[in-house]
């Protein structure tokens, strides 16, 4: 299974941590407390977990399109819950 992660400096990290799995619960089944998540996306998974001063995202994917558009909602919508701070989200193979 293709994977990816992505380091995003940010001293809110478990605001957006929590932000994110609220939201994605709407739809899909997450499991997530303060400090650790993991949504279950129907192509793929994304695991985060909150650090003093950074959000780790790990992805994974079905296949390289599954990969692509779990790193494409999860990067969209943190972007969204953070537009005032403009975090850097690079994904690292």
């Amino acid at each position: 299974m293709p994977h990816s992660q992505a380091h995003v400096q940010t001293t809110k990290a478990s605001r957006y941590l929590v932000q994110l799995c609220k939201h994605f619960a709407h739809k899909i089944e997450v499991e997530y407390d303060t400090q650790k998540g993991h949504a279950t996306f129907p192509w793929g998974t994304c695991t985060m977990q909150a650090e003093e001063n950074q959000l780790i995202l790990q992805c994974m994917g079905a296949d390289e399109a599954g990969l692509e558009r779990v790193q494409d909602v999860v990067k969209t919508h943190l972007e969204g819950f953070a537009f005032r701070e403009k975090p850097s989200i690079v994904w690292e193979r």
